[in-house]
């Protein structure tokens, strides 16, 4: 592919949007690793602000928000490695999870939270991946986008509290720990974290024109 060709491609993501007016190689490269840096930084935020629930050991958090957020802006690839580099970080014991009785680092993963933090790697690609097709371009099919990286995190996390964690009390006490106290609240905020990237693509649109 030409140049001129490459100039003349519609971008994928928000991100290409961005980017493509770079006037080097090297210059679009920093930008998408500051990028990706912006997001995970925006997810251990959201992890500070958390809301302890005392009918189950897994707290409200805006974090899922932020991960099909980013994932959307980033695209797949990105997305992803912006949620990976999130755990790399809690793994090396920083302090970037939510407030929990277990200490940081790697016993996170191993506690009630940890299929949804693991997650969020393959719920950000999702979201990145349709993002990717144009879903995140109009309202009803970014909702659609985003519900589906919601439902992965749903169904890492709740398949975890139901099988892996100790006493792995079955599938119907992980839904009432897990799902059931979150899901509407989640759903609400989905609804409104959608209109963000049309909104953007728009903005995006008018300062390229």
């Amino acid at each position: 592919m030409s140049q001129t060709d490459s100039a003349a491609a519609p971008a994928a993501t928000l991100l290409d949007s961005v980017t493509g007016a770079a006037d080097s190689a090297a210059l679009q490269q920093a930008q998408r690793a500051a990028a990706v840096a912006f997001v995970t930084v925006l997810t251990v935020a959201a992890a500070q602000v958390s809301l302890p629930l005392p009918f189950t050991p897994v707290p409200f958090t805006l974090q899922p928000m932020v991960v099909l957020l980013g994932g959307a802006a980033l695209g797949a690839r990105l997305g992803m490695t912006s949620q990976v580099l999130y755990l790399v970080l809690g793994l090396a014991g920083l302090p970037v999870f939510a407030a929990s009785p277990l200490p940081q680092g790697a016993a996170r993963l191993l506690g009630p939270t940890g299929g949804y933090l693991l997650s969020y790697p393959i719920a950000a690609f999702v979201a990145g991946w349709l993002a990717e097709r144009g879903l995140d371009r109009r309202y009803l099919t970014a909702v659609l986008a985003m519900a589906a990286g919601l439902a992965i995190v749903f169904a890492g996390g709740v398949g975890w509290l139901a099988f892996v964690v100790p006493p792995g009390r079955g599938l119907g006490a992980a839904l009432a720990a897990g799902f059931y106290p979150f899901v509407l609240a989640d759903l609400l905020k989905l609804l409104a974290a959608a209109a963000v990237m049309p909104a953007l693509w728009r903005l995006t649109g008018r300062r390229a024109g």
